[in-house]
């Protein structure tokens, strides 16, 4: 059988018949017959070669074929009514939320900034991780609907994009508590040939610490440089080095006793910023959680 072939209005009717759970309930919201409903469902099962009802005493019920059927069905027609939702201006069912973030973001950081959006039983949320410039394409051709990341979008006339900045956060060096808590290290000063693990280099925060070192002459003792950050909490947590990082993506063990702060300097700064597209059709839940923006940069 060819896509062709599929007749999409005999599809919409079993799901319909599926949602409601009843021939004679599902004709009345339709506005057509039980024999026509009945009909054209019996089409659609000769077309599938499968039988998608079962009849028990009064009741009908989906055989296994049916269950798989309706699974589609729900995706195709409730992906539909969000469409027409979100043309109208408006929210109805479920809502997908599609979020991309590059991969130097911390994850921690991500999953507080989503923490809304994961306690909405009304929402259906997609996350995506890459590069800065291939989540924004994605953007720019609606696969997404908003981007995470820790710069703003570089300025082009031809893709105009909006950068809203969510806030910052001082860059802390963090180590194992056993051997570092109550003692204090000055950033960049006391860290000339220190044991190090840092963001890599397409990190921001890479080039604004080694600016900062350049500038102070200190050569810290480069042991690891790792672009994932969910990893360089690993090996801030199992190394015994000292990590530079923001102290979201260590937060768990910050709390736990297991890593301590030993510096802190306000002089790196991680900068968070969620981007969007100028468009129209926007995502009700999705303006609510970006309403805590401070400041739009385009």
């Amino acid at each position: 059988m060819n896509l062709e072939q599929l007749n999409f209005h005999h599809l919409f009717y079993f799901w319909r018949v599926s949602r409601a759970g009843h021939m004679t309930r599902a004709a009345q919201e339709l506005h057509t017959s039980q024999s026509a409903l009945s009909a054209q469902i019996k089409q659609l099962e000769e077309r599938l070669g499968e039988a998608l009802f079962a009849r028990e005493g009064r009741r009908l019920v989906m055989t296994e074929a049916g269950q798989l059927v309706f699974s589609y069905a729900e995706n195709i027609f409730g992906l539909s009514q969000e469409m027409l939702g979100r043309l109208e201006g408006r929210s109805e069912g479920m809502v997908r939320v599609r979020v991309g973030s590059v991969a130097t973001l911390s994850r921690n950081y991500q999953e507080n900034w989503i923490r809304p959006l994961l306690l909405d039983p009304g929402v259906t949320l997609t996350l995506e991780s890459g590069p800065l410039e291939g989540l924004l394409e994605r953007l720019v051709q609606h696969k997404l609907d908003v981007v995470l990341a820790n710069e703003p979008a570089p300025a082009d006339q031809d893709r105009p994009l909006l950068s809203r900045f969510l806030g910052s956060q001082a860059i802390s060096l963090v180590g194992p508590a056993d051997v570092w808590k109550g003692r204090t290290l000055r950033i960049p000063e006391d860290l000339d040939g220190v044991d190090l693990a840092l963001p890599g280099r397409r990190n921001v925060l890479r080039a604004q610490f080694d600016a900062l070192c350049m500038t102070a002459g200190v050569k810290p003792r480069l042991r690891a440089e790792v672009d994932d950050m969910a990893m360089l909490r690993l090996i801030a947590r199992d190394s015994g080095w000292l990590t530079v990082l923001p102290e979201v993506v260590v937060q768990d063990e910050l709390r736990s006793g297991g890593l301590c702060r030993v510096g802190q300097t306000a002089q790196l700064q991680e900068r968070f910023y969620a981007i969007t597209t100028l468009h129209h059709h926007r995502i009700e839940r999705l303006e609510r959680l970006l309403a805590g923006a401070t400041e739009a940069v385009r």
